[in-house]
């Protein structure tokens, strides 16, 4: 009994810390959790309880903003492209080891965010977006069909191209939700999906939204200035967690 308690508590804990860090930077929650879970179960168990609280927080970060339908109207060659290219890459999900995909992937974030850091703002102008959005879309859904990571390069792009934090947050959980969905599609049509432990799945969905639902108090009362150093050290810390996993 003793242990069934600590292992729910555990559920609880994680999911409620990983959704405060989503609800503060409108990312990070899979990271989070498979980065405390994995260390105390398989990672097939851990990713299992994942589907449902990464998919309706990523929908209740899309729709708690004013903005969807302009975002929706500037971002989707951006979201067309992501679906496209993770139906198409998903495939390499079963064949390359997501770890090293991971690694590198953790790598460039960290590069971008302290180059962010340091560097003068990097702004994408409005008149590029036409064939950028496309690009980085396609190149987003190969990397999140190849590793299940949603970030590079939607979310440096996402990120420069000029939104306040609250539309940037909810542009964020639009990107997400769609990467989701067609991640979920890819691994379906390529044999890989899979359904299992869908109960512990619907208990972490509680916390998590908690969570969620603070860390969007915590993000109203940071300046924009706060939020954006905040959210860059947050890509160097989910950056060093993919690319320490290798070795752990």
């Amino acid at each position: 009994m003793n242990t069934e308690l600590s292992f729910y508590v555990l559920i609880t804990a994680t999911f409620f810390a990983a959704g405060m860090v989503k609800g503060v930077t409108g990312m990070g929650l899979p990271t989070v959790a498979m980065g405390i879970l994995g260390t105390t179960m398989p990672a097939s168990m851990a990713a299992a309880m994942l589907v449902l609280p990464s998919f309706i927080t990523n929908v209740w970060q899309l729709l708690a903003g004013p903005a969807m339908l302009k975002l929706l109207r500037r971002l989707w060659p951006l979201l067309a492209t992501i679906c496209v290219g993770t139906v198409g890459g998903s495939l390499l999900l079963v064949h390359v080891n997501p770890l090293w995909s991971g690694f590198a992937l953790g790598v460039a974030l960290m590069v971008y965010a302290v180059y962010a850091l340091v560097a003068p703002v990097f702004v994408v102008p409005v008149n590029t977006e036409r064939w950028a959005s496309p690009l980085v879309g396609l190149l987003t859904g190969i990397i999140t069909g190849a590793t299940g990571v949603f970030v590079m390069p939607a979310v440096p792009y996402i990120s420069a191209l000029n939104l306040n934090k609250d539309e940037l947050v909810q542009a964020l959980g639009l990107s997400f939700t769609v990467s989701t969905v067609a991640l979920a599609v890819g691994l379906l049509v390529h044999g890989a999906f899979r359904l299992e432990q869908l109960g512990l799945s619907t208990w972490a969905v509680f916390p998590a939204l908690l969570g969620m639902w603070l860390g969007g108090h915590v993000r109203a009362r940071i300046s924009p200035k706060r939020f954006k150093q905040f959210f860059l050290v947050f890509l160097v810390v989910l950056g060093v967690e993919l690319a320490s996993q290798p070795f752990f």
